[in-house]
């Protein structure tokens, strides 16, 4: 019965904090989707990403991208490989906006936490997070720092980048590292900010 409790808790937590009617102009589907183009690393801002992050279909998604491209808060950009992709990022616009996030009440509440009992509880949502994206068979995304692929010490040799995605063999730097990724891979123990998508779910 306390597990039930919990997770009913958690449910409500979450229907309470993003609210059920248009903030700022957009809808609490629009806001999720900005928050995730907002924080997803470049790599990860595309709609069969964004699709993948919140477990549903691109054709569903696609409305959500569509309205915050229109109201010029996603910019589209032609992947120059194959002409066919397309990356999306957010504006100066859109920036301007997250102040109005209706999920900054819960924001604050966690940063009431005593700071032992943040990380801590951080900690638990992950593991939780990871246990029912597991068993439902959706992604999970993560971070750099706790991921397989991610190369580097931080420390610069002549000529190379201090980091680097062994995964896509690309260079990052270091505001990239706290960023959600749909390539991340398990394996490293760090400080991961969110966990990650298991490396056969890519």
């Amino acid at each position: 019965m306390e597990s039930r409790v919990i997770a009913e808790l958690i449910l409500h937590l979450g229907r309470v904090a993003s609210g059920d009617s248009a903030v700022g102009g957009l809808t609490p589907g629009q806001w999720a989707g900005l928050r995730y183009f907002a924080r997803a690393n470049r790599f990860s801002r595309t709609p069969s990403a964004y699709a993948a992050f919140h477990g549903t279909t691109r054709g569903t998604v696609s409305q959500t991208i569509k309205g915050l491209v229109e109201q010029d808060y996603l910019k589209q950009t032609r992947s120059q490989a194959d002409g066919r992709s397309v990356r999306l990022d957010i504006t100066d616009k859109a920036r301007a906006l997250v102040t109005d996030d209706p999920i900054e009440a819960l924001v604050r509440a966690a940063d009431a936490l005593p700071l032992g009992v943040r990380g801590s509880f951080s900690v638990v949502l992950q593991r939780m997070l990871g246990r029912v994206t597991s068993e439902m068979g959706k992604p999970l995304f993560g971070t750099c720092e706790a991921c397989a692929y991610f190369e580097g010490d931080g420390f610069c040799q002549k000529g190379q980048t201090s980091y680097k995605c062994g995964f896509l063999n690309e260079p990052l730097v270091e505001e990239e590292l706290g960023e959600l990724c749909i390539n991340f891979a398990s394996g490293k123990s760090g400080s991961a900010h969110t966990p990650g998508i298991n490396a056969a779910q890519r």
